[in-house]
C-alpha cells in the first residue's frame, strides 16, 4: 500500500477553508451512523441527501460530497484532502477555493451520472478531492510528495508530483486496476470526471491570471519545455550553433564577399571594443569603460559582456547616476544570463531603478513581480514586496499580499 501523507510546498497563509471541510465531514460521517444516532438520521440521508443517477436533486449534488460509506472511506479520503487540499487552498484563497472545490463535486457527480445511466447511488468526497488534487498538478507538478509504503514493513520515500498523481492515482489506480476487477463500488467514473475539471479549472485560472503565476506552475514548465525545443531547433543551423559555441562575434560566412568582407570589419571593430573595455576593467577605468561600452551598444546594440563585465558596467552607470543607461545594461543582463545566481539581486535592483528613479512602472511592475517568489533573504522579500505595493498602487493595480 502507498500512501501520500506529505508534499514540500510552503504553505504561504493558513488554509481555513479546507480544515473546515475535512471537519465538516468528520463530523458529518458521526451524525449520520447508525451506531451513534440510530436510524432516523440515517433515513434522512438515504432519502434526500444522497446523489440518484437516474434523477438527482439540485441539492444532491452538494449534499453527497459531505457523506461516507464507512470509516475507511472517510479516513482515506481526508487524508488526501490534507495531503493536497492545503496547498491549493492557501494558493486560491478561502472564497474561491470553497467554490472550486464545490463545484469539482458537482462536476464529478455530473459526469458519474452520464457514465452510470441506471439507477445507481453516489457519495464521497472523493470526486471534489480528485479535483483538488489535479489542482495541485497543475499549480505544483514540479514538487514532491512524500509517501509511505507499507507491506511487511514500512518504508518512506519522495516521487514528483507527475509520477505519483499523474501515472499511479489517476492511471493506476483508477484506469489501469478497474480493468482487473474488483472494486466494484468505486466510482471510478466520478474521480476521473473530477480529476479532469480540476486540471481544466485550474489551467483556465493560471492563463486568465485569476491564480497568481509562478515560475513552479504547469504553464511555466511548458514554457521552459517550449523554449528548449525551440533552441534545439535552431541549434540545427550550422549557423546558429557557432554563434553559441563562440558568442556573438563569431564569423559565419556568407556567399557574397561584399558582404563577407562588411561583416569581417564589423567583427573587428566590436572584438577591438570588447577588448577594449576588458583593457579598461582590468585597471579599474570604470568609467573610461562604461564609455566604451555606450560606444559599442551604439555600434552593435546586440551586443552583451561576459557576466562579470556585463554587471560591473551596469552598476557603474547605477552608481554615476545614468539611471536610463544602467536599467538597458541591467535589462542586458537578465537577457544573456537568465541562470546566473546575481539574476535575482539584479531583478530586484532593476525594478527599483524603473519605479524609483525612471518612473516607467509597467516595467518596475514586471521585474519585481518575477523576482519576488525567487528571493530567500526575507529583508529583500520585504523590499520587494514594498515597492512591488507602491507601483501596483500607481497604476491601479491589485496590491499583492504579504
Amino acid at each position: 500500500m502507498i500512501i501520500p501523507i506529505r508534499t514540500q510546498v510552503a504553505i504561504r497563509r493558513p488554509p481555513h477553508v479546507n480544515q473546515i471541510l475535512i471537519a465538516l465531514n468528520i463530523v458529518l460521517f458521526l451524525l449520520m451512523n447508525e451506531a451513534l444516532f440510530g436510524e432516523a438520521l440515517l433515513g434522512i440521508r438515504d432519502r434526500y441527501l444522497v446523489f440518484e443517477s437516474a434523477q438527482p436533486a439540485f441539492l444532491q449534488f452538494f449534499t453527497y460530497q459531505f457523506l461516507h460509506a464507512d470509516i475507511g472511506h472517510l479516513l482515506g479520503n481526508m487524508l488526501f484532502l490534507w495531503v493536497f487540499g492545503n496547498a491549493v487552498n492557501s494558493k486560491m484563497g478561502d472564497v474561491p477555493y470553497l467554490l472550486f472545490y464545490l463545484a469539482g463535486g458537482v462536476f464529478a457527480a455530473w459526469g458519474w451520472a452520464i457514465f452510470t445511466p441506471e439507477q445507481a447511488r453516489l457519495i464521497g468526497a472523493s470526486g471534489a478531492i480528485a479535483a483538488v488534487t489535479t489542482a495541485y498538478l497543475a499549480l505544483f507538478p514540479r514538487s514532491r510528495v512524500t509517501l509511505l509504503f507499507w507491506f511487511f514493513l514500512i518504508h518512506i520515500f519522495e516521487l514528483p508530483a507527475m509520477i505519483i498523481i499523474g501515472l499511479k492515482i489517476i492511471v493506476w489506480d483508477n484506469i489501469v486496476a478497474p480493468s482487473f476487477g474488483g472494486s466494484e463500488m468505486v466510482a471510478h467514473s466520478a474521480h476521473l470526471s473530477g480529476y479532469l475539471f480540476g486540471f481544466a479549472a485550474a489551467l483556465a485560472m493560471l492563463l486568465v491570471r485569476a491564480l497568481p503565476r509562478d515560475q513552479f506552475d504547469i504553464l511555466a514548465l511548458w514554457s521552459r519545455w517550449h523554449r528548449r525545443r525551440e533552441f534545439a531547433t535552431a541549434m540545427s543551423d550550422p549557423a546558429a550553433a557557432a554563434r553559441a559555441k563562440y558568442g556573438k562575434a563569431a564569423r559565419v560566412p556568407t556567399s557574397d564577399p561584399v558582404e563577407q568582407a562588411a561583416e569581417d570589419h564589423r567583427l573587428d571593430e566590436v572584438s577591438q571594443m570588447r577588448e577594449r573595455i576588458g583593457g579598461l576593467l582590468a585597471q579599474r577605468d570604470l568609467s573610461g569603460a562604461a564609455a566604451e561600452y555606450e560606444k559599442l551598444i551604439a555600434y552593435d546594440p546586440r551586443q552583451c559582456l561576459s557576466q562579470h563585465q556585463q554587471l560591473e558596467v551596469a552598476r557603474n552607470f547605477y552608481r554615476q547616476g545614468k539611471f536610463p543607461q544602467a536599467a538597458a545594461a541591467f535589462e542586458r543582463f537578465l537577457e544573456g544570463y537568465p541562470r546566473s545566481r546575481e539574476a535575482t539581486e539584479v531583478g530586484l535592483l532593476l525594478g527599483i531603478v524603473y519605479a524609483r528613479d525612471l518612473r516607467q512602472y509597467e516595467a518596475a511592475d514586471k521585474h519585481l513581480t518575477q523576482t519576488m517568489d525567487s528571493l530567500q533573504d526575507s529583508g529583500r522579500r520585504a523590499q520587494c514586496l514594498q515597492w512591488l505595493t507602491k507601483v501596483r498602487e500607481l497604476l491601479g493595480k491589485p496590491v499583492p499580499e504579504g
